[in-house]
């Protein structure tokens, strides 16, 4: 991991504001964006930007693009074939659209499996969709002193009755990351199919959709340092199964069937940027082993880097740690944190950290779920601070001090 080489390819993170440089430790609500990613909208939008199917040269050049994007996203998560990925506005919008695909297939009386892990993308579709068909939602919690899912807990949620398993490959809130291989396997054993919500672990780690066993994986482009874009990746046979909704004249063909409407062709290009650039920093003779060798190192990388985050925050008196900390539990989760700080409230430490040019998230994250399990539901939710490979062990040092500064202010006390 060349640090250096990783920073000098994100124009974002050269900016200075009154001579201070920016911070970013917002990542899991967004990751800043690669020059590729750039160059690649920059050339879609002046050189083939145009609709697809026509026979001119900007239609066929937008049209082989299109076609580069869904292969490099079936290398990045490992797919048997680029018609199994499906692009759209973002992981929300394309599980709504999904949900209402699959319960065309479901019946009342039928059971959809939910947690209480999961960003409410993967929550409120599926509610909803309970709603409208007359099907009842079982909830899966978490263990809110491991911040783990109880296995045998969830084997007595299944049953005969259960249609779908929607779960989270890792919390965007407690950073855990889940063994969704297992549930998926036990889910199938049920003969239910699994929707996966992969969007806060795609960035920090190889993914592998046929090894995971899954049915549906989505994930969005711009928290892998990519655009504001949506990717399902979705069994083919299930794809080609599933009625799509879409307008008469639009193509049968897959991926295109649940592809509604004009996609941001733009965006797409630069979701191909974020690929290559993910792939330049990795070894191999394909670019999906050039995609695991640099995505392992970001795994190997960040775990060091949550380590000293979290040994740093746990150092500071009145700080309350909420997640995986112990010394060997870094490979078990992601480099995201969120914390307490007592007597303070989240705002007002994100609004803190913001004056340092420290720029953090506070609130539920739409992880509503979790910051209510852990009694933080009507106090403001938590602080998040997220950590990607481009972050440094002088940033981790610096969010590290400005905590402490806070907690040891007695000027500051909202809660």
């Amino acid at each position: 991991m060349d640090v250096s080489h990783i920073r000098s390819q994100f124009p974002a993170l050269a900016i200075r504001d009154q001579g201070r440089p920016r911070v970013y430790l917002d990542n899991p609500g967004g990751t800043q964006v690669a020059q590729q990613v750039i160059d690649r909208t920059v050339s879609y939008l002046t050189r083939t930007n145009a609709n697809g199917g026509g026979a001119f040269v900007t239609s066929v050049e937008s049209d082989a693009l299109l076609d580069e994007a869904h292969a490099a996203m079936a290398d990045l998560l490992g797919a048997a074939s680029p018609n199994e990925i499906v692009f759209g506005q973002n992981m929300t919008t394309l599980t709504f659209h999904m949900s209402r695909t699959l319960g065309q297939q479901f019946e009342a009386g039928q059971e959809i499996i939910v947690t209480r892990m999961d960003h409410d993308a993967n929550v409120s579709p599926w509610l909803l969709l309970a709603r409208d068909l007359g099907m009842t939602i079982r909830w899966m919690p978490f263990d809110t002193t491991t911040f783990r899912y109880d296995l045998d807990a969830f084997q007595e949620l299944l049953s005969e009755k259960t249609a779908l398993v929607a779960l989270n490959y890792a919390s965007n809130a407690l950073g855990t990351i889940n063994p969704v291989a297992k549930m998926c396997a036990m889910a199938r054993e049920a003969g239910a199919l699994t929707y996966v919500d992969a969007v806060q672990y795609v960035p920090h780690a190889p993914t592998d959709v046929q090894a995971l066993g899954c049915d549906f994986l989505a994930c969005s482009a711009y928290k892998f340092f990519g655009p504001h874009q949506g990717i399902l990746w979705g069994r083919e046979s299930l794809l080609a199964s599933l009625p799509p909704y879409k307008v008469r004249p639009a193509d049968e063909a897959l991926p295109i069937r649940h592809e509604t409407g004009t996609l941001s062709h733009e965006g797409m290009a630069g979701t191909l940027g974020a690929v290559e650039y993910l792939a330049s920093l990795g070894t191999g003779a394909t670019r999906r082993e050039q995609l695991i060798s640099a995505m392992s190192a970001f795994a190997d990388y960040e775990q060091t880097l949550c380590r000293r985050l979290i040994d740093g925050l746990k150092s500071i008196d009145g700080v309350t740690v909420y997640g995986l900390t112990g010394e060997g539990e870094m490979h078990e989760r992601v480099p995201t944190v969120i914390i307490d700080i007592e007597g303070v409230s989240a705002r007002t430490a994100a609004e803190h950290l913001a004056a340092e040019n420290i720029f953090v998230w506070d609130g539920d994250y739409y992880a509503m779920e979790v910051i209510n399990s852990l009694g933080f539901g009507d106090r403001g939710g938590l602080l998040r601070i997220g950590l990607a490979h481009y972050n440094t062990a002088q940033e981790v040092d610096l969010v590290c001090s400005a905590v402490a500064a806070l907690s040891s202010e007695p000027a500051f006390s909202a809660r």
